[in-house]
């Protein structure tokens, strides 16, 4: 049980980092807790609301009361499965702002500006865009993740988009090309009708190699000696044992277990680990501080015409698509139904944008139920960038308990104005003529809740995190004392060990964290393998050009 490079989670990071290891020929075993991911509910992209909620891959995590929120706990669904998170998201596909990585650089992660991450994905991507345009010059055309789009068939899929336009919003071809601020098409990671998670990008491949290894076993701790990662103390079918590494230990086991696995070992904040009886090897005030997240809220419409999925939602109809799917892999199933997206700014002066649209032609919840009013069409909208921060920490010493999760969500004053903001501007999007031959009356928040008052109880009642944590494992200069990694992924004060994945974010970027997470590992294995970086692509976004002076 040994290898020279032994990475601890194969979720969207590590798997990218074993498959670009063991290309190189180097020897690597992958530890991963969760089972295989085969099932038709992971597999099959329509039915992502099931593997979220079910305990055989979903870590189970949950935070503590939110304070802000009138106490209540919310679900962090993490994958516990080969493919981590990637086999149980909603496999959107989103890079993230040009300026977000700008702003890592600027803040400490030299070598991660947009011109040093860009030729990164454009690596990992084999972009197809269906015939509904793009910027092919910015995309990939041969990496191993596939990247594609839905048929976009659904009347109101459309109409979104349209009514952005009238709304007086950009429209843009390619959110992931040269200009994310608009309306349009949304991209995901489905091929030939699958979820192409990173598992079947990156791992399965990289196992048919002799030289990568797949060892189920729930890691306890990193085994460090006179300051070096040597292996990884590991439960296997009840009996504690160790694997040994003979040149690094490799950390990717998300945002939420990367932290308490370093905390586990030994390194984080010195007084914490002292309250639990852990020896401290490296007092790194940062680990598990910087916590963030997206949150999002369900702007939900009755629909006066049949043109949403309602009607598929019976148990005939559920069993004739995923019995379409499972025999020739076409029909409803291939698709997240999340075909249309939008990116804009909340406000004059805001240069990039800071809100995001997923757009569903149904009124349904992500645990799967459906709005009692039937036929109706709903906008997930939340801000890109608050400023509130929380903090993962050990709950006891004990591998076995799951981490204490705060995010102090909606702590600051900022993150209210701009819920309501978000609200109001969704109401008048939904208003535009091209929803009018289908627009009923508004599910939620519903048309009684108009004064900041009403709009900020239903958001403190229904706002739900939109699964994006990140940030716990800093990325920055040596010399920052809130910093965690280097900006080569390599934790300071610690030999022979790195962090890949989102937590090593200095800030979230904008959208969805699944295709960043994955060029996180794109991009350590070639600081691992000690390769000269990818030559930057100075590609310059479209910015606004009145910016400072309008909202759109």
């Amino acid at each position: 049980m040994q290898a020279d490079y032994v990475i601890i989670g194969a979720g969207s990071a590590g798997c990218a980092m074993a498959y670009r290891l063991v290309e190189a020929g180097k020897d690597v075993l992958v530890i991963e807790h969760g089972g295989w991911d085969g099932g038709p509910f992971i597999q099959m992209p329509a039915a992502l609301s099931y593997p979220m909620n079910m305990p055989m891959y979903d870590w189970g995590l949950q935070t503590e009361p939110e304070p802000h929120l009138g106490g209540r706990k919310l679900v962090t669904p993490r994958g516990k499965v080969i493919g981590g998170s990637s086999s149980i998201n909603g496999m959107i596909y989103v890079r993230g702002h040009a300026m977000d990585y700008d702003h890592w650089a600027d803040s400490g992660a030299q070598g991660w500006s947009y011109a040093d991450v860009l030729p990164y994905f454009k690596r990992m991507e084999n972009w197809h865009s269906g015939g509904h345009g793009g910027d092919a010059e910015w995309r990939g055309k041969d990496g191993p993740l596939h990247v594609t789009r839905g048929p976009r068939k659904n009347p109101l899929t459309l109409a979104f988009v349209e009514a952005g336009k009238q709304a007086g919003y950009q429209v843009t071809g390619d959110y992931n090309g040269e200009q994310q601020e608009g309306f349009g098409p949304f991209d995901a990671t489905i091929w030939k009708g699958r979820r192409w998670s990173a598992a079947n990008a990156y791992l399965r491949p990289a196992l048919k190699k002799d030289n990568c290894k797949l060892v189920r076993a729930f890691a306890r701790r990193i085994v460090i000696e006179k300051a070096k990662a040597v292996g990884v103390e590991v439960e296997i079918k009840g009996q504690v044992q160790t694997i040994k590494a003979n040149i690094e230990v490799i950390v990717a086991a998300s945002s939420l277990n990367s932290p308490k696995l370093l905390m586990l070992s030994g390194i984080g904040p010195a007084a914490h680990l002292a309250e639990h009886g852990i020896d401290v090897v490296a007092d790194r005030p940062g680990v598990g501080q910087n916590l963030q997240d997206h949150l999002e809220l369900y702007i939900q419409q009755a629909a006066i015409r049949p043109v949403s999925l309602f009607k598929y939602w019976t148990l005939l109809w559920k069993s004739r698509i995923g019995l379409e799917w499972l025999i020739r892999k076409t029909g409803l199933g291939t698709s997240n139904q999340f075909e249309s997206a939008a990116f804009i700014r909340s406000r004059a002066g805001v240069k990039y944008p800071d809100i995001q649209y997923h757009f569903l032609p149904i009124a349904v919840r992500y645990d799967g139920t459906v709005a009692a009013e039937g036929h109706g069409y709903q906008a997930h909208v939340g801000p890109m960038r608050s400023v509130s921060r929380g903090q993962v920490t050990l709950r006891s010493a004990d591998p076995q308990d799951n981490p204490k999760i705060q995010f102090n969500y909606m702590s600051d004053p900022s993150d209210w104005d701009d819920f309501r903001n978000c609200i109001r501007l969704t109401r008048e999007i939904f208003g535009q003529d091209a929803f009018a031959p289908y627009r009923g009356k508004e599910i939620q928040p519903g048309d009684d809740a108009q004064t900041d008052e009403a709009l900020d109880a239903f958001i403190k009642e229904h706002v739900e995190s939109a699964y994006h944590p990140c940030g716990t494992c800093k990325m920055g200069a040596v010399d920052d004392p809130s910093a965690v990694v280097d900006p080569e992924g390599r934790v300071i004060g610690v030999d022979g060990l790195r962090v890949a994945d989102s937590s090593i974010f200095p800030r979230i970027t904008n959208g969805n964290l699944n295709g960043p997470s994955i060029m996180v590992g794109e991009k350590i294995a070639d600081f691992v393998l000690g390769k000269q970086p990818l030559a930057p692509l100075n590609e310059a976004p479209w910015i606004h050009p009145q910016w400072e002076t309008q909202q759109r």
